[in-house]
C-alpha cells in the first residue's frame, strides 16, 4: 500500500516543485536582464568622452587669426604685451572687415574696455618670449557704436543643430568625437543671423539627438525633441569623407538640409592634400554651410513648420473661474463710458507677436506705435517665420495697453508683464 501511494504522491508533486524552480530561474533572467540592459543604457549615455561643449554663441564680434610674436622682461610679461599688440590688430581686422577702411586707433584702455575675451588658439610661452595665435571678442554694442554697427540683426528662430558626420558609410552625430562635430562646436554663432542651438552631446543627447533621428518624419516625436531643447526646427547639416589611400589627398561631400523631412538645400564639395588638413576644411565647410542657412533665410526657404510648434492658445474655458468673472465684466470697446485717462508715468511693456516676413514686422510695430499713449514700439528680438519680441513704452499701465491692443483689432492674450498679440 505505501509503495503503491508514494510514486502516485511523487508524481503528482513533481511537477510542481519543477514549476516553482522554472519561476525561481525566470525570475532570475528577468533581474539579470534587467542590470544588463540597464548597463547597455547607462553606457551609451555615460561612456567615453564624445561630447564637446559648443563655445563663441554670444553676439560679439571676434577677430580671430591674430598671430604675436613680442619678447618681455619674463613670461607674465611677454604675455601681457603679446595680448595687447593682438587687441590692437584685432581692432584693426575687424574695422577693415565691417567698413573696408582703416579705422581710428584706440588706446589700451578704450581696447580694454570692449574686448570681452582673448581666444587662444595656439600659444608657446618661453622665458621672455610669447608666441601665439589668438582671437579677439569685441563686445557688440560698446564696439557697434565706434564701429557704426547697429545692435539688432536679423535673427532666425532657434534651430536645433544636427551635424550628421559619415565616414566608411557610417552616420553618427555624438556616438565619438569628430572633426565635423568640434568645428561646429567652434564655430562663432554670434554673428550668423541663424539662432543656431548647439548641444554639447553628452548624457541623453546621444539617445535623443541620433542619425536615425534625422530620419524620422513624424511631427509628434520631433516636437518632443524641439521642446526639449528649446528649438523652433531643425537644421541637418551633414558630411562625408572620402579618403584615396593613406596619407593621400582628402575629399568632402557637403550637405545643408532643412527641417523635419530633411528637405535639401544645397550642397558642395571640398578638397584638402592630405588627412591633416581635415580640421581646416571642417572649418571652412561649416563657414560656408552658416552663409547658405542665411541666403535660404533670407529667401523665405527656412519657414517653421506650423505643425512643430507647441504654442497653445489659451481659451476662456481653461482660465480660472475669477479671472474669467473679471474678463466678463470688462466693458465693451465700443462702451463709451470707458475712462481712457491712464496713469500719467512711462512704463515698458514685452509685445510678443508673429512674424512670417519682414512687411509683417513693419505693419505690426506701426499699428503698434499708432496707438494713443504709446511712446515707442521697437522689435528687440527679430524671428522671422517665429515669434518676435517688442518693447513698447506706453502711458498707462497693461490693463490699458491691453484695452487699446484689443481695440486695433488684436487677440491679446497676457502673462505677467508680457502680452501675445495675434490677428
Amino acid at each position: 500500500m505505501i509503495s503503491a501511494a508514494f510514486p502516485r504522491f511523487a508524481s503528482s508533486f513533481a511537477p510542481d516543485a519543477m514549476r516553482g524552480r522554472d519561476w525561481r530561474w525566470a525570475a532570475l533572467f528577468g533581474l539579470f536582464l534587467t542590470i544588463l540592459l540597464v548597463g547597455v543604457v547607462e553606457g551609451q549615455i555615460s561612456r567615453g568622452d564624445r561630447g564637446i561643449t559648443p563655445i563663441n554663441s554670444s553676439g560679439d564680434f571676434l577677430a580671430g587669426g591674430i598671430n604675436v610674436d613680442v619678447t618681455g622682461d619674463n613670461a607674465d610679461d611677454a604675455r601681457e604685451k603679446g595680448w595687447r599688440e593682438a587687441q590692437r590688430l584685432g581692432w584693426a581686422q575687424l574695422y577693415r572687415k565691417l567698413n573696408g577702411s582703416e579705422g581710428p586707433k584706440l588706446g589700451d584702455s578704450v581696447l580694454d574696455g570692449i574686448v570681452t575675451a582673448i581666444v587662444v588658439e595656439e600659444e608657446h610661452i618661453g622665458p621672455r618670449r610669447y608666441v601665439a595665435r589668438l582671437g579677439i571678442q569685441f563686445d557688440r554694442v560698446r564696439a557697434g557704436q565706434i564701429l557704426g554697427v547697429s545692435g539688432r540683426t536679423l535673427r532666425s528662430p532657434p534651430l536645433l543643430v544636427i551635424p550628421v558626420y559619415s565616414i566608411d558609410g557610417i552616420p553618427q552625430v555624438f556616438e565619438k568625437r569628430s572633426a565635423w562635430q568640434r568645428a561646429w562646436a567652434e564655430y562663432n554663432t554670434g554673428q550668423s543671423a541663424i539662432d543656431y542651438v548647439r548641444t554639447a552631446g553628452t548624457g541623453a543627447d546621444t539617445l535623443l539627438i541620433n542619425a536615425g533621428q534625422t530620419g524620422r518624419r513624424s511631427r509628434v516625436w520631433w516636437r518632443v525633441i524641439l521642446d526639449q531643447y528649446g528649438a523652433a526646427d531643425v537644421l541637418t547639416p551633414i558630411a562625408r569623407v572620402e579618403y584615396s589611400y593613406p596619407g593621400g589627398p582628402i575629399k568632402g561631400y557637403f550637405t545643408a538640409r532643412f527641417g523635419p523631412d530633411s528637405k535639401l538645400i544645397s550642397s558642395f564639395a571640398m578638397t584638402g592634400p592630405s588627412p591633416a588638413a581635415l580640421p581646416d576644411m571642417m572649418e571652412k565647410a561649416v563657414a560656408r554651410m552658416d552663409r547658405i542657412y542665411i541666403d535660404a533665410l533670407a529667401a523665405g526657404v527656412l519657414r517653421t513648420d506650423t505643425y512643430l510648434v507647441l504654442e497653445k492658445p489659451v481659451e476662456k474655458v481653461d482660465l480660472p473661474e475669477d479671472l474669467t468673472m473679471e474678463e466678463d465684466a470688462l466693458p465693451s470697446d465700443t462702451d463709451s463710458s470707458i475712462a481712457t485717462t491712464a496713469p500719467a508715468g512711462v512704463q515698458s511693456f514685452t509685445v510678443q507677436y508673429n512674424s512670417p516676413d519682414v512687411d509683417s514686422v513693419t505693419a505690426t510695430e506701426r499699428a503698434v506705435g499708432g496707438i494713443a499713449g504709446v511712446q515707442s514700439a521697437a522689435t528687440t528680438s527679430l524671428a522671422l517665420g517665429g515669434t518676435s519680441v517688442m518693447r513698447v513704452a506706453f502711458r498707462g499701465d497693461i490693463a490699458a495697453l491691453k484695452t487699446a491692443l484689443a481695440a486695433r483689432g488684436y487677440k491679446v492674450q497676457e502673462g505677467g508683464s508680457t502680452l501675445r498679440i495675434s490677428r
